[in-house]
């Protein structure tokens, strides 16, 4: 039986199943998103070229082959730069808004501060996104009709797949830019882990994904630069049996990072990368489906 495939909220995302749900993994590219919608571009300073360096390239397809191997895969069509799903909902900076924002936003994170916030000001190295400043009905308007479905989904998502096995793996999939990670090739990091230092999931789960990464040829650092985003802190929860894992692959191994296309080296990280959800999958079939069964 060939994937399902569930349209939301006009294809700003959808959630690409499996013919069974084998496994309590999922996997999700909040991202990877590609689609840029004409009004946007139109308010837009910067070409859709320099938009794009904000961007996943690529990821949602890296990281498919969960999808037949029993996992289900969620992915954004929407572009990061256009509205950001991991971050807080309400993370504005009002300096890019006419009108006042609502009370509860989050105006003073670092995140805010660096222009990343839930709708950047921000891509690249610090290039401004917009021609001026933005109704703040359009932020709202964002967060209500994009983000919060976007959220909603993937909370049943996973909460649908505790529900059935009794816990839950969320692996957060992202990319990032060689750039800044090292002048010598050769220390350069292939792959960064990132499980809040601990606190997002069980840390045998970040022990397996490391070795097992290792196993397939990959450099991996933990936390370094990157702990996981807002996704990583909102759903992992090990006390309460659910586990997630931000993985940041760099885009070097896979892509031409000034045009965006795809390298000889794409084919072969999908491979890989294919190899890694296997073991994954079969790991949580392992160690937390079947020793659950064991323990009833």
């Amino acid at each position: 039986m060939p994937a399902r495939h569930e349209d939301h909220t006009e294809a700003e995302f959808e959630i690409v199943e499996p013919a069974q749900v084998l496994a309590p993994v999922v996997f999700n590219s909040p991202h990877s998103g590609a689609r840029y919608r004409p009004e946007f571009l139109a308010s837009a300073r910067l070409d859709p070229l320099a938009l794009r360096r904000s961007e996943d390239a690529f990821v949602d397809e890296l990281f498919l082959h969960a999808v037949a191997f029993g996992a289900p895969l969620m992915r954004a069509h929407f572009p990061r730069a256009y509205l950001d799903v991991n971050r807080e909902p309400y993370e504005l900076d009002p300096r890019m808004f006419e009108g006042r924002l609502p009370p509860y936003a989050n105006t003073r994170s670092l995140r805010v501060a660096g222009g990343l916030g839930t709708i950047a000001r921000v891509v690249g190295d610090a290039q401004e996104i917009y021609r001026g400043r933005l109704p703040v009905e359009e932020a709202i308007g964002r967060i209500e009709n994009i983000y919060k479905p976007y959220h909603e989904a993937l909370g049943t998502l996973v909460s649908d797949i505790c529900h059935i096995f009794g816990s839950a793996i969320l692996i957060d999939c992202h990319s990032m830019p060689s750039t800044g990670l090292g002048r010598d090739e050769r220390q350069r990091v292939d792959v960064v882990l990132g499980d809040r230092y601990g606190s997002s999931c069980n840390p045998f789960l970040s022990d397996f994904a490391e070795v097992t990464l290792r196993g397939l040829g990959f450099s991996v650092a933990r936390n370094r630069p990157y702990a996981g985003g807002y996704i990583t802190e909102h759903y992992g929860a090990p006390a309460m049996g659910v586990h997630a894992l931000q993985i940041e692959i760099n885009r070097a191994l896979y892509m031409d990072e000034k045009t965006h296309e795809r390298t000889a080296g794409f084919a072969v990280l999908c491979g890989k990368l294919g190899a890694f959800c296997e073991h994954l999958i079969l790991f949580a079939q392992r160690e937390l489906v079947v020793r659950r069964a064991a323990a009833e």
